[in-house]
């Protein structure tokens, strides 16, 4: 996996998970309190998911073959899909559940001492972990918001691990206000409340993963900014002169596929279009390093055929000129 790919920030989540799911179900066991089982069962999902982005970002390291002829890259999308699944499941489903058994039979919390001490220790082991995946974020996010960073990232490591790390966060919050209601007034119903907004919590923020890790998986294409830069580079203005139409592709977070009609002059030979061709293929991947898979096919640029606005190639969205045959 790719620097922009957060396996700092991932490795640095799985190793907080780790230790507050154990420390949860420590506290658990010793105060009886449901929303420390419902965190444990919380941090527990998170630890595998972040597993599961790890084996993604593995998986997608390997090369093409005959039977995938792009690669792997999307390797990546699938598992951060499956981890949304996860966080949906046996994150949110759970919480739910058992906040609801929770209220149904409310039961006085014991040894109060365990889950606060433990919750106060977990939101400090989240907090480094959040700043992390703030950290490696900000490396690749430039001047766009939170909201459009985790809408436009094309790597859906980092969007995910922010996304848990936050919903950890609001977790914890809500499981100490839960647990502090019920030590203050004797009632566990209160404990049960804090579960069942931790559940609908995670139960939210998977299907904002699911929704966005499924529009990389049906495919997007290359961000505004990159397609500007790849409609540039493809133009010199002698043999090539226009972009007929064009169509971009992610094959993974850091593999484009580029395919484009271009227009030439109709005087040119062979060789000179072949140049040309080769040149704006090299001018491309200058541009945008990660335009690994480019197609550029010649054509002659018909003002007459682009005037009657029949073009069974053009960009989805608006018309584009045609091409004569």
């Amino acid at each position: 996996m790719s620097a922009s790919g957060g396996t700092k920030a991932i490795v640095a989540a799985l190793a907080a998970n780790l230790a507050i799911a154990v420390s949860k179900f420590v506290a658990f066991l010793f105060s009886g309190s449901s929303s420390m089982l419902a965190e444990s069962v919380h941090s527990l999902a998170d630890s595998g998911n972040q597993g599961l982005l790890l084996l993604g970002g593995k998986k997608a390291q390997r090369e093409a073959t005959p039977q995938h002829p792009f690669g792997y890259g999307r390797e990546r999308y699938i598992y951060a899909f499956l981890v949304s699944i996860v966080l949906f499941s046996v994150g949110g489903m759970f919480a739910i559940y058992e906040g609801y058994e929770k209220i149904k039979e409310p039961h006085a919390i014991e040894a109060w001492y365990w889950p606060v001490g433990v919750l106060i220790f977990a939101i400090i082991a989240e907090s480094f972990s959040f700043r992390t995946a703030i950290k490696e974020s900000n490396q690749t996010r430039g001047t766009l918001s939170w909201k459009q960073f985790i809408r436009r990232a094309k790597a859906p490591e980092l969007p995910v691990v922010l996304l848990e790390d936050l919903g950890a966060l609001v977790g914890l919050v809500l499981a100490l206000a839960g647990v502090g209601l019920a030590l203050a007034t004797g009632n566990g119903v209160w404990d049960g409340i804090g579960t069942l907004c931790i559940g609908i919590l995670l139960i939210v923020i998977a299907i904002v993963l699911a929704a966005e890790t499924k529009s990389l998986l049906l495919g997007e294409a290359a961000g505004t900014e990159d397609v500007d830069k790849i409609k540039a580079a493809v133009v010199d203005g002698d043999t090539v002169t226009g972009i007929i139409h064009m169509r971009t592709l992610h094959l993974g977070p850091e593999e484009l596929l580029v395919a484009a009609k271009i227009a030439v002059q109709h005087d040119d030979t062979a060789a000179e279009v072949a140049t040309a061709i080769n040149a704006a293929e090299d001018r491309i991947r200058a541009a945008v390093p990660i335009a690994r898979v480019i197609y550029l096919e010649p054509d002659i640029y018909s003002e007459s055929a682009a005037a009657e606005g029949s073009n069974p190639g053009r960009i989805p969205g608006g018309p584009t000129p045609e091409p004569s045959h």
